[in-house]
């Protein structure tokens, strides 16, 4: 295992990247609505990542069996838990929640967040699963600084989640990033405290929790990148970018439009 460590620099210019994933997020958020098509959300998310100097790093990024991701971000409704395929079939319905999975590559580094989001009036049950998995996210996030180990920021989202009954995903994690998208160290939502690799200050990592409603089994969709629950139940997934600091630690994306956005629907 080889985790780089970032200087300053880096980690200001990782911030850039991650802003402006937070802006393509925010911009994706302001045109989901009962009608629209995943694939639209794509070419929206395109169009707005290179008008601001940088790449979809999704885009022709190769599965374990050679196939390229035709999207710039991932599209994941309902029961899909991560890696959605953008399709002009997906037409998104009043109730469904969507889970946009966004990278960019910005002046050489990388920026990668998620965020799940209700389209319409979506059921109680659902708004819950929402709310606990993004609380989750946070509680992992608390975990995540220099001494304190991967296993810390597992155990966090484990114990939260299946405390309210929800299956928490093991076979995606989170990941380090940097120059490149997936680095070193993994991050898993589950874990021992005290167990893992120790976080030392200037690691960067994406911590992402994949909570299902129901049981936690998946199985992949024969496009070979959709994961889905195996019972159908919906599935959230929020994601964060973060630098390991002394002390509490530095998230590099944001939410802040976004959530304006929500609280302005409200």
């Amino acid at each position: 295992m080889k985790v780089f460590l970032k200087t300053e620099d880096e980690i200001e210019l990782m911030r850039r990247a991650n802003q402006l994933v937070g802006a393509t997020l925010a911009e994706i958020g302001r045109r989901i609505k009962p009608g629209v098509t995943t694939l639209s959300l794509d070419r929206i998310a395109e169009e707005f990542i290179r008008d601001n100097g940088a790449v979809p790093t999704f885009k022709n990024f190769p599965n374990p069996y050679g196939d390229p991701f035709t999207g710039s971000i991932c599209t994941s409704v309902n029961e899909v838990v991560a890696h959605g395929i953008p399709s002009d079939r997906t037409i998104l319905k009043e109730g469904d929640i969507i889970s946009v999975d966004c990278g960019v590559l910005l002046d050489g580094f990388n920026g990668d967040s998620c965020y799940t989001f209700c389209i319409g009036e979506v059921s109680d049950e659902v708004r819950k699963l929402l709310k606990t998995t993004k609380e989750s996210l946070y509680k992992g996030i608390e975990q995540a600084q220099m001494g304190k180990h991967v296993g810390d920021i597992g155990a966090a989202v484990q114990d939260y989640c299946e405390a309210e009954g929800y299956g928490v995903v093991r076979e995606l994690t989170g990941h380090g990033i940097g120059r490149e998208m997936h680095e070193d160290p993994p991050i898993p939502n589950y874990g021992s405290r005290g167990n893992g690799l120790m976080l030392k200050s200037g690691m960067c990592i994406a911590i992402e929790p994949m909570i299902t409603m129901g049981n936690r089994s998946i199985w992949m969709l024969q496009d070979k990148w959709g994961i889905v629950t195996r019972d159908g139940k919906p599935a959230a997934h929020f994601e964060h970018t973060i630098a390991i600091r002394r002390g509490k630690a530095d998230i590099l994306s944001t939410f802040e439009e976004i959530e304006q956005q929500e609280k302005d629907l409200n």
